[in-house]
């Protein structure tokens, strides 16, 4: 049985407390009212203080170009004041549209701290549901070369319910008005926009959290089962709750494969309403479970560097690296798939979604196909390379940090606009939900023997080779 070394609980908390200083940072350093929004504007992107100052001057001009021409028409008391009035009008429209471009920065720039702890929260609760829909998959399948990993995987899924409280939590902010993530939420907005008014029968906050709770219910239902089910295997004298995991296993996909795309429509695309793409789910999926694949890996990795799992051979850590592989260029195909059917059609109510980040997260945006396409292919096209701990490690590192850029290109284009930057908010969230996983993940699977000892598919597992 698995030792959680006092050395990583330490490191986990390290990790949550610094992320927790970021967090608190970020939040007290967010602007509080439109005079905060006008200096971090002049100090951090002096443009905008040029462009003001050029419209200030082009107000200066027109005023005294008024004032020459009425100075020449003094007879002119009628035009004179027409002028004037005109003048008055035109600089009132201008500080109104200022204050308004204020007042909408000033809403990004709040935004911003929220959704960093979004961001994060997520990705790491969906890594966790990744693992238990691959696990899901492995019992369903009766797939022959994985039970000596079904602990890692329900290791890692233990993280579920944590997480999703988490998620949950921020959800329920959201629908309070603590936070304005979800602009369907603001009902000053719904009140103009005609097509949010055309969604609200299903995006309203009581319904939608009614979703969030059945799927996230549903989800740590079956885990909480499948885990029980799975240690009382181990001390049992025949195969009937190798039988219930198969069908429990059966139940679970089709009831996930529904709310997960459902839940991407909710939780991640519902950021932005007057988009949708009927790929998004798939490209969900297939990003966290890619991510959740690769933490699999790494975890067995490690446990197997301290000493533990004897039985993981390098054609087990070979097929977790396919999958891998196999996963990323899937993610790929889907990214290309809705980026061109939507670029090439070019209807405006969808290429807007693909202008933004176009235009305000270049790098993030493209730098992302990069990182979990182009270099995991390349490091793991080689069957010898997949076997390689560092080469697997690398690929791990790499496609998890891609597929977080990935998330964060989701979210934040809807929340902060062109005001983002990876900074101590997405920094801390990172460590803290990191530091939170390590710890839940490792009790958990310190709480039960890394073997899955009666599984009537271990032998052949225990004498993979590929």
């Amino acid at each position: 049985m698995y030792t959680f070394s006092s050395k990583l609980k330490t490191f986990s908390f390290i990790l949550m407390i610094v992320g927790v200083l970021g967090i608190g940072y970020s939040f007290f350093t967010a602007p509080k009212d439109i005079n905060d929004v006008e200096a971090i504007l002049a100090s951090q992107h002096g443009h905008h203080g040029d462009a003001h100052a050029e419209g200030a001057e082009h107000h200066d001009a027109k005023d005294a170009h008024v004032n020459t021409a009425h100075s020449e028409d003094a007879h002119a008391a009628a035009g004179h004041d027409a002028h004037d009035a005109h003048g008055a009008d035109a600089h009132e429209a201008h500080d109104d549209e200022h204050t308004h471009h204020l007042k909408h920065v000033l809403q990004q720039l709040q935004n911003k701290p929220w959704a960093g702890v979004y961001v994060a929260a997520l990705f790491f609760m969906l890594i966790s549901l990744g693992a238990l829909a691959f696990y899901a998959i492995q019992n369903a399948a009766s797939a022959g070369w994985s039970p000596v990993l079904f602990r890692v995987m329900e290791g890692i899924s233990a993280y579920l319910i944590p997480g999703a409280v988490i998620v949950f939590l921020l959800l329920l902010l959201g629908v309070m008005g603590s936070h304005h993530l979800f602009v369907w939420m603001d009902k000053d907005v719904v009140a103009h926009d005609h097509l949010i008014q055309g969604k609200s029968g299903y995006l309203n906050g009581p319904f939608f959290l009614i979703r969030a709770a059945l799927f996230m219910g549903g989800w740590i239902f079956y885990r909480q089962y499948a885990r029980k089910v799975s240690l009382a295997q181990d001390e049992a004298s025949d195969n009937l709750n190798f039988k219930k995991s198969f069908k429990a296993a059966a139940s679970f996909l089709v009831f996930f494969i529904v709310s997960e795309s459902i839940m991407s429509w909710d939780w991640i695309m519902s950021v932005d309403p007057h988009w949708f793409s009927t790929l998004f789910g798939w490209y969900v999926f297939a990003s966290f479970v890619v991510s959740a694949v690769t933490v699999i890996a790494m975890v067995t990795l490690y446990l197997k560097s301290q000493g533990y799992l004897e039985y993981v051979n390098t054609s087990h850590i070979h097929d977790l690296a396919k999958f891998m592989f196999g996963f990323s260029v899937f993610w790929t195909y889907l990214w290309f798939s809705q980026f061109m059917l939507i670029w090439y059609a070019d209807i405006p109510e969808e290429i807007t979604y693909f202008v933004t980040r176009i235009e305000h997260y270049n790098l993030p945006f493209f730098g992302m196909v990069v990182m979990n396409f182009v270099l995991p292919v390349l490091i793991l096209v080689n069957t010898d390379f997949k076997r390689l701990t560092w080469i697997v490690v690398l690929a791990g590192t790499i496609i998890l940090c891609g597929h977080y850029i990935d998330f964060f290109n989701m979210i934040m284009p809807a929340t902060v606009g062109d005001q983002w930057f990876i900074g101590a908010g997405e920094i801390g969230s990172i460590l803290f939900f990191m530091g939170l996983f390590i710890f839940v993940v490792f009790s958990a699977i310190s709480k039960a023997p890394l073997l899955a000892k009666r599984n009537p598919l271990i032998e052949e597992s225990k004498h993979f080779h590929y």
